[in-house]
């Protein structure tokens, strides 16, 4: 008899086992999520985290975690069957398996919106979540790391809640494991701490990370190198001090040799934390000069393509923008060619709109940067790119300012020829040069007018009263008035007319 009673819950054991692994098998496949979330999925599997078997247990938090990673409507049913306390209990009493499995419900919850991952703080998991980070296994560890991140990555509140329940030494710590996953993990962690404020990166500086990341620079793995890079940067761009203990870290020049590195991304976010350092002062962009820096980002720009050359175009812009010396560094680094090319050559408006701007920057100092410019073709490029209906907004804005900024600068009047075609707006600052030069210069004079340009301006129809009809006034002063008269329009009918009016026999 009691043979009979064991063997219908055996059989009923079984068919737990079954259904809670089919589930779990099932919500892989993305085409099975709606059909398991129509059939009550949730309130079926939320009593299979209680089970008095183990083996069950985890198979039912891997379920929910993979239905709650779909969609943040399967994630807000993981919240509103009150599922999070149950696993929230369970991670502080369960074996290695189990609390794998909970974090990553955790995680799956938390990944959707600032929202979910309240709920999953509400629920009481960051003390549960952090106790995890000093377990013995590894992949508990990162299992807890990996939804620490997903919290803190939502908002500053957030991850300064993630902060106060004491994540940050452990997440360090667990960056020091010999485990690859786990080091990429916590500096993925860290990244999505320092992100949010100063104040945010400043308690992963006190914690002592910086050194530590900056030492796995030369690391031989990609992925780990990517997301120190994106570690540092984030540190880096909040202020002068956090960028100057990256530098102190001593990450030049290998950091370098990160941009060459066979990984786009580490690549990518190499530049993007040489970025964030050269923004800040002269003498940060000066270091990165002084260490080779901007020849290493002239030889990214011209190889990457697409968003990946965003940040080498604005390093380039950043350098450039503080001084003289160190725009000229980036024109004897052969930094217009790339910047030229992206600003011709990117369909995307946002990265011809930076190489706009880094071209103004290296520019705008004195006439030898404006001419380096001008030689290289760039003054008409910059126009027809302010003149192309498709430009946005903002890419018009700074190809104009940059123009502006550059014309006034150029002295080398061949250059500007070209330009006298532009729109007025622009012209003036043409004409305003001309203006400027041809009064000393008897040469430049003449070949002004034998290269067309005074015909050019007399065509030009200005207001009265309007700088570009004073300064075409000025340029016109500087001609013998015949001369003036004969390139004007209306000169060939004045002629006529005066045929008409004169009588030879009179």
């Amino acid at each position: 008899m009691s043979r009979a009673v064991l063997q219908v819950f055996e059989e009923y054991q079984k068919a737990r086992v079954t259904f809670v692994q089919t589930v779990a098998d099932l919500a892989t496949r993305p085409q099975n999520i709606d059909a398991l979330q129509n059939a009550g999925v949730m309130a079926l599997l939320r009593p299979l985290l209680l089970d008095n078997v183990a083996s069950i247990q985890q198979s039912a938090a891997l379920a929910l975690g993979r239905l709650a990673n779909y969609s943040d409507e399967l994630a807000e049913s993981v919240v509103t069957h009150e599922i999070l306390p149950q696993l929230v209990y369970s991670l502080s009493q369960q074996n290695r398996f189990y609390k794998k499995a909970a974090a990553f419900v955790l995680r799956a919850v938390s990944k959707h919106s600032p929202q979910l991952a309240q709920a999953v703080v509400d629920s009481g998991a960051l003390d549960a979540l952090v106790t995890c980070l000093e377990e013995f296994d590894p992949s508990v560890k990162e299992a807890a790391a990996w939804a620490l991140g997903y919290i803190a990555r939502h908002t500053k509140e957030l991850a300064q809640t993630v902060v106060d329940a004491g994540a940050v030494p452990l997440l360090v710590l667990c960056f020091q494991e010999p485990e690859l996953t786990l080091k990429r993990i916590s500096a993925s962690a860290l990244s999505d701490i320092c992100k949010h404020s100063p104040e945010l990166a400043q308690t992963v500086v006190d914690a002592g990370a910086v050194s530590l990341l900056a030492k796995d620079i030369s690391h031989n793995d990609a992925p780990l190198k990517r997301q120190v890079c994106s570690c540092l940067a984030q540190i880096a761009k909040h202020s002068v001090d956090l960028a100057e203990v990256v530098v102190e870290a001593e990450i030049f020049p290998r950091i370098l040799h990160c941009l060459k590195d066979i990984d786009e991304f580490v690549r990518k976010n190499a530049a993007t934390c040489i970025r964030e350092i050269a923004r800040h002062t002269p003498d940060l962009a000066k270091l990165i000069v002084n260490a080779g820096g901007v020849a290493a980002m002239v030889d990214y720009i011209t190889e990457a393509r697409g968003n990946n050359r965003l940040p080498g175009i604005m390093t380039l812009g950043y350098i450039a923008a503080f001084s003289e010396t160190l725009a000229l560094a980036v024109v004897v680094s052969k930094g217009i060619p790339p910047l030229k090319d992206a600003l011709i050559n990117e369909p995307e408006d946002h990265l011809k709109a930076a190489s706009a701007w880094s071209l103004g920057q290296i520019g705008r100092h004195s006439p030898d940067h404006a001419r380096a410019l001008a030689e290289a073709d760039v003054l008409r490029r910059l126009l027809a790119v302010y003149l192309h209906q498709d430009s946005s907004e903002d890419l018009q804005t700074k190809a104009k300012r940059a123009l502006k900024s550059v014309i006034q600068k150029c002295t080398h009047l061949p250059a500007l020829e070209p330009l006298l075609e532009a729109p007025p707006n622009i012209l003036k600052y043409v004409v305003q040069q001309f203006a400027k030069v041809l009064p000393n210069d008897m040469n430049a004079r003449r070949s002004f007018v034998q290269s067309g340009g005074l015909q050019k301006i007399q065509e030009v129809k200005a207001e009265v009263g309007s700088k570009l009809h004073d300064y075409i006034d000025e340029i016109n002063m500087l001609y013998p008035p015949e001369i003036v008269q004969y390139y004007s329009p209306n000169y060939a009918e004045t002629l006529l007319k005066k045929m008409d009016e004169f009588n030879p026999g009179t």
